[in-house]
């Protein structure tokens, strides 16, 4: 039974009722006509229609007739080869959202949604689960992001991507989001230094417990906020919180948007004929990401940001991979199953045994660190280069920081490495950076001097050393040594400087 015909037999059996009462005198016409829903009027005219025809002069006379607003059949017929020619498989939200800015269609959605369920086009959505209470979002901007990668076939005949994404809990505004093969460190510091890059230091990152995000244990148990990954370094020296999810749930918000981009997305993708994922993370960026934002960014409850600027240069050396690494005896040292080579420098003779830090970052240049100073870089598909190369005011300034840095290449003056400290504790002191070094008979000094490339101002130094390891003050060169083989390694040899005019600087 259709609609329109039960609810004309109901409105007939009303009538009746409220008729037989209104002849037995117990309602007046006014009174009638108010339960009935109509004016006293229209219920004498019902009467009267009644007693002339019956039950027949009931019938809504609008019934059969085609309305005025109708959508012409031309119309209907277009919507309907143009979802299933080009449109095949989007929500109808989006299909409509679609037709309306591209092709003028003025007709509105539940038209469109009733005409696509009745010709099969589009599933009848199922019935929802019980009512959940959300978490209500942040008062404004920056005092919470989300982040998080979702898997999909994002790319048309391609295999399945990670896409990442950083978004804003208070508007649900996307800063960032692109594509790579595989969710990680780099990606998610690549999208965190998009995003403090672009608006500023965030109060709090909520993200799942991944294996790059934090370190767990046990499965199922909390996470280890003492033993931190990369990610959990990198926030720390920033000052933002941290927060694990530990359920889908949980981070419910950015579940729902993942929902809506892995149905949005791919089609608007496969629309543009972008199959590769440079291109498309370049579509995402300027075309997609504003149109998104548009149409599902809320406003805040408080218009002030509570982001904090940030110094570019600063997130670029804190956001990237920083691991401790000892330098070999070739003035080596190993990153991720490959052997990056110093190069060589005038501050000193070598680097071995010494402790450096080893950044890799988003874009995958690789730079060794000796303390605060940069000895090595290598970009990606590139060589090594020495970053004090044309910088000769740097090299200079370094130079004459250095203990014996001013005085002439012939004094030879030995220097305490730690102005004593290691004279007391010569144990804790072994094995450090600038006071190690190789053995110092006669046949390794050479060989150190031709693998170092040292230049002819510096071998004028003699290569015979007969200093004590900790031995202080000027130094008589013509002691006789009875130990020139087998002896204490002389940790002093990288302190022996030349006169400043005197070091080779490379211009860059």
């Amino acid at each position: 039974m259709k609609r329109t015909t039960w609810l004309q037999d109901r409105r007939m059996q009303k009538f009746r009722d409220v008729l037989s009462r209104w002849e037995r005198k117990e309602l007046s016409a006014m009174e009638a006509g108010e339960l009935l829903g109509c004016s006293e009027r229209q219920f004498r005219r019902y009467r009267r229609r009644y007693e002339e025809e019956g039950l027949a002069g009931l019938v809504d006379r609008r019934l059969g007739k085609a309305s005025l607003r109708r959508v012409p059949v031309d119309k209907l017929v277009w919507m309907l080869g143009e979802y299933r020619t080009h449109h095949l498989g989007w929500n109808v939200k989006h299909f409509h959202e679609h037709i309306r800015q591209q092709h003028g269609f003025r007709w509105g959605y539940t038209w469109t949604k009733t005409q696509l369920h009745t010709a099969g086009l589009v599933e009848r959505t199922a019935r929802r689960g019980a009512h959940r209470r959300k978490r209500p979002r942040k008062p404004c901007e920056g005092l919470m992001l989300h982040q998080d990668g979702s898997r999909f076939a994002w790319l048309s005949g391609a295999p399945e991507l990670d896409l990442i994404v950083t978004m804003d809990d208070a508007t649900s505004t996307i800063y960032s989001a692109f594509l790579v093969e595989e969710e990680g460190t780099v990606s998610t510091f690549r999208g965190l230094l998009e995003v403090f890059t672009a608006k500023g230091l965030a109060a709090s990152l909520y993200t799942d417990r991944g294996s790059h995000y934090f370190y767990t244990a046990k499965a199922g148990e909390a996470v280890d906020k003492s033993r931190l990954t990369q990610v959990g370094r990198a926030l720390g020296r920033l000052g933002i919180e941290h927060i694990a999810a530990y359920s889908p749930e949980a981070r419910g918000r950015s579940e729902r948007m993942f929902g809506t981009l892995q149905d949005r997305l791919p089609k608007e993708l496969k629309l543009a004929g972008i199959y590769d994922i440079d291109a498309a993370n370049r579509f995402i960026r300027e075309v997609y990401l504003p149109a998104h934002n548009a149409r599902f960014a809320k406003p805040p409850q408080i218009a002030e940001s509570g982001f904090v600027a940030a110094d570019a240069a600063m997130l670029a050396e804190i956001l990237c991979v920083e691991v401790e690494r000892v330098v070999g005896r070739d003035n080596t040292v190993s990153h991720n199953g490959r052997r990056l080579q110093l190069p060589a420098s005038p501050l000193r003779a070598h680097y071995v045994k010494a402790c450096v830090k080893v950044r890799e970052y988003p874009d995958g240049t690789l730079a060794v660190f000796h303390g605060p100073r940069w000895i090595s870089l290598r970009r990606r598909g590139g060589g090594a280069s020495r970053p004090d190369r044309g910088q000769p005011d740097a090299v200079l300034a370094t130079v004459k920081a250095w203990p014996g840095g001013g005085r002439v290449c012939g004094e030879r003056v030995a220097t305490a490495s730690l102005d004593g400290a290691c004279a007391r504790r010569p144990g804790a002191c072994a094995g450090r950076d600038e006071e190690t070094a190789l053995g110092s008979n006669k046949e390794t000094d050479w060989k150190r001097t031709e693998a170092h490339q040292v230049s002819p101002s510096l071998m004028q130094v003699p290569t015979r050393r007969g200093v004590h390891r900790f031995q202080t003050g000027r130094v008589d060169l013509t002691a006789k040594r009875t130990n020139d083989v087998l002896r204490k390694p002389d940790n002093l040899t990288s302190y022996r400087q030349c006169p400043l005019s005197r070091v080779p600087i490379e211009q860059g």
